[in-house]
């Protein structure tokens, strides 16, 4: 097994993760995915190719780990004053991005390079964090809440199930069907 990137790392280790990681979202845009290969990664990025394999093993593994990267959200969830607005607004923001054309990619991306799990489980950790932080609002305010596993199991699961299987066409209306059945307290 190939070694993982650190999340966050500093310094020198740094700028080649965000150049490489850079060359990847570029070449994907200019050539698509099915072009890329290492030595043309590390050519745009200005490393070697063995700096490639050494830091992310293969090619899957850095897609994977680029995939990781652009999955992070960028903003903490909308404050829209009610529990049901804050999920709903969450819910049909997380449903429009991961069921995307690109937001697909990235998941099958996140998914294909894993071969520990760990960035599936960095993918959930995003997912939690997002409704920890919508929940956590809602409490202060005096709302009930439900954990942030039976909305994951009951809102995350379910949308990623039928992007991933299932792939019809999903709209708002069924994220907020979803966050429905989360708050249903029965």
């Amino acid at each position: 097994m190939s070694p993982k990137p650190m999340a966050r790392p500093g310094g020198r280790s740094a700028r080649v993760q965000e150049s490489v990681h850079a060359a990847v979202r570029e070449l994907v845009g200019e050539t698509g995915r099915e072009a890329l290969t290492v030595p043309l990664v590390a050519a745009r990025a200005g490393v070697t190719p063995s700096t490639i394999y050494r830091r992310w093993g293969d090619l899957q593994e850095l897609l994977s780990d680029v995939a990781v990267e652009r999955l992070r959200p960028e903003t903490d969830p909308a404050d829209l004053g009610t529990l049901r607005a804050d999920l709903d607004a969450w819910a049909e923001q997380f449903l429009d991005e991961m069921a995307s054309p690109p937001g697909r990619a990235y998941i099958r991306d996140a998914l294909l390079g894993d071969p520990d799990g760990s960035n599936a489980g960095q993918c959930s950790a995003y997912a939690a964090e997002q409704i920890d932080t919508v929940l956590h609002r809602a409490a202060r305010r005096g709302e009930a809440v439900p954990d942030t596993e039976r909305v994951i199991d009951r809102v995350v699961a379910p949308i990623m199930y039928r992007i991933l299987f299932r792939p019809s066409p999903l709209d708002a209306a069924y994220a907020r069907a979803l966050v429905s059945n989360a708050l249903d307290q029965s």
